[in-house]
């Protein structure tokens, strides 16, 4: 975090130096005021590019093994040009290298990691595992602690799910 304020401040300088130097070359027609509308534009223009970037700078970060499933992204008032660009702030990912297959019943059953990653002040990262019905398309949580079964939380998956059509896929390689 301090990194992030350290080259914003450097962003802010280098574009307040570009407005001095126009100013300069101007032979000092151009307003005072332009060397600090320079410097917060230009420590405006470098948060912005970080907002942006921050996606593909987690997925860079990511093991080979790991696979995007979804992303969401957000809009705010307080953030004008996200309105036309949206930022993308949450993932989830699935590692194929935990993904563990078993047949039971006939049925190909997945049992699985889901990573969620969120863009706030720090990024934050939360692990669930689950275990994936492939043939009736049921999710169910684990309870990381104890591996429990949460049959409250049971839920079905649509057929077109980008989770189930993953998870199913790797369960399928490791099973043959």
């Amino acid at each position: 975090m301090i990194w992030h304020l350290v080259a914003a401040v450097f962003a802010g300088l280098a574009a307040a130096g570009i407005g001095l130097l126009l100013r300069t070359l101007s032979r000092k027609r151009l307003p005072k005021w332009i060397v600090p509308v320079f410097g917060g534009l230009g420590m405006l223009g470098y948060q912005v590019q970080f907002e942006y970037d921050w996606f593909e700078h987690k997925q860079l970060q990511l093991p080979e093994t790991a696979q995007v499933i979804s992303s969401d992204t957000s809009s705010n008032m307080w953030r004008p040009w996200t309105l036309i660009f949206p930022i993308t702030t949450t993932f989830s990912v699935v590692d194929s290298e935990n993904v563990r297959a078993q047949t039971v019943d006939g049925d190909l059953v997945a049992e699985f990691i889901l990573y969620q990653f969120e863009r706030r002040h720090t990024d934050l990262i939360t692990t669930q595992p689950y275990i994936l019905n492939c043939s009736s398309r049921e999710l169910i949580p684990l309870n990381p602690e104890t591996g429990d079964a949460d049959l409250n939380e049971l839920r079905t998956l649509r057929d077109t799910s980008p989770l189930l059509t993953t998870v199913c896929q790797l369960a399928n390689e490791r099973q043959t």
